[in-house]
């Protein structure tokens, strides 16, 4: 005999007004530790010395390693319908 599967729950998300409304940021900083990523994201006024990190996000490497994959999906899904997204200067790294 197999054991019964639970039940599948259905995950409702909530989401506020002010999260709905979104940041726009230009510029992302990513760190590690070897339990941890850290993903900064900021938004760099042009001509101004000092940004603000406006989110932080900290997740494990089996998630981040999921959103990569998402992220690499969505991009390719993207180019496909709309064309190449060209980096201006594919020689700088991301921080």
């Amino acid at each position: 005999m197999s054991d019964p599967k639970p039940p599948e729950v259905q995950l409702q998300i909530q989401l506020d007004d002010a999260i709905a409304n979104g940041q726009y940021v230009n510029m992302a900083l990513v760190n590690h530790t070897e339990t941890e990523f850290t993903l900064d994201f900021i938004y760099v006024q042009p001509q101004q010395p000092r940004a603000k990190v406006l989110s932080r996000i900290i997740t494990n490497p089996k998630h981040m390693k999921r959103l990569m994959l998402a992220m690499q999906d969505n991009v390719a899904k993207f180019e496909q319908k709309f064309g190449s997204i060209e980096v201006t200067d594919p020689g700088t790294p991301v921080h």
